[in-house]
C-alpha cells in the first residue's frame, strides 16, 4: 500500500488538472474544500468515492486520508480551513450545493494571496457562511469491504450498463439474492438500486467530463432513455446533463 503522506496544512490554491490526473492519497491536519470550477472532480477515501461537478464541492474533514482525481480538464479549486474549530458539523467527506454566489466566493478565496490580512479573513466569514448554508448532496460511492460484494461491485463497474436484476448477479458469484440485500445495507448503507444508481451517475459525470454526447452516455449508463437519465441526474446534480456541457 503507498505510504500516505501527511501535511499539516491544507494548501488554499487552485491548480489545473488535466483529464485523469490525481494527488496521491495524503492528510492534512487542516478542514478542506475541494472545488472544479471546471470538469468533475472525485475524492475517494478508504470508504468511498464523492464526486462533484461545478454545481458542487466536496468537504474533507481534517484527519481524513484521500486521494483527489480530475475527470475532463479539471479547474481546482483548494480551501484550507483550520481544524481548531469544525465550523460545518460534518465528520466525513460531504458533497455540498454550490451557488453562482459560493462559485464566486471559492474563486476569489483561492485567487488572492494566502495571508492572514482582515480583508481575507472577512471574505472567509462570508465563504463559511455560505457553506453552512449548503444544501448537502447524498452524492457518494462507498466502497464495498465484503469480498462477495467487492466481486459484484467490480463487475458493475467494468458495465454499468449491466441490465440483470440482483438475483441474476447473485446468481453468478453464487450468492442469493436476500442475502445480497441484507449485505448491501449493512456494507454500503444504501439498498441494490440505490448504490447501482450512484455508480452509473459517477460513471456518467466521467463520459459527459469528456464531452461524451448526452443520448450515448444515457446509453452506456444503463438507462432506459435520455430523458430518464436527465430527470435523474437533474435531481442530483442541480442541472442537466447538457449543462454540464456548456460549463466544460
Amino acid at each position: 500500500m503507498p505510504e500516505i503522506r501527511h501535511l499539516p496544512r491544507a494548501p488554499t490554491r487552485t491548480r489545473r488538472l488535466p483529464p485523469s490526473a490525481g494527488i496521491d492519497a495524503h492528510r492534512h491536519d487542516e478542514h478542506q474544500i475541494a472545488y472544479a470550477a471546471s470538469g468533475v472532480v472525485a475524492v475517494t477515501t478508504g470508504a468511498g468515492t464523492w464526486f462533484a461537478p461545478a454545481t458542487q464541492a466536496i468537504w474533507v474533514p481534517a484527519g481524513t486520508a484521500h486521494a483527489h482525481r480530475a475527470h475532463g480538464r479539471v479547474d481546482l479549486h483548494l480551501v484550507g480551513l483550520p481544524a481548531r474549530t469544525n465550523p460545518l458539523g460534518l465528520r466525513e467527506p460531504t458533497v455540498l450545493a454550490v451557488s453562482p454566489l459560493l462559485r464566486e466566493l471559492i474563486v476569489a478565496y483561492t485567487r488572492e494571496p494566502d495571508e492572514d490580512r482582515p480583508e481575507r479573513r472577512r471574505l472567509r466569514g462570508v465563504l463559511l457562511d455560505q457553506l453552512r448554508a449548503s444544501p448537502r448532496r447524498a452524492v457518494q460511492l462507498p466502497t464495498p469491504r465484503d469480498p462477495r460484494l467487492v466481486e459484484l461491485c467490480a463487475a458493475l463497474h467494468d458495465d454499468p450498463a449491466d441490465p440483470r436484476t440482483l438475483a441474476e448477479l447473485g446468481a453468478s458469484v453464487g450468492v442469493g439474492e436476500r442475502t445480497l440485500s441484507r449485505l448491501f445495507r449493512a456494507d454500503l448503507g444504501m439498498t441494490f438500486p440505490q448504490w447501482r444508481t450512484q455508480l452509473r451517475l459517477y460513471h456518467a459525470l466521467r463520459l459527459l467530463a469528456d464531452d461524451v454526447p448526452v443520448t450515448a452516455v444515457a446509453h452506456r449508463c444503463g438507462w432506459s432513455s435520455a430523458s430518464a437519465f436527465i430527470d435523474v441526474f437533474r435531481r442530483s446534480f442541480g442541472h442537466t446533463p447538457g449543462a454540464s456541457h456548456r460549463r466544460g
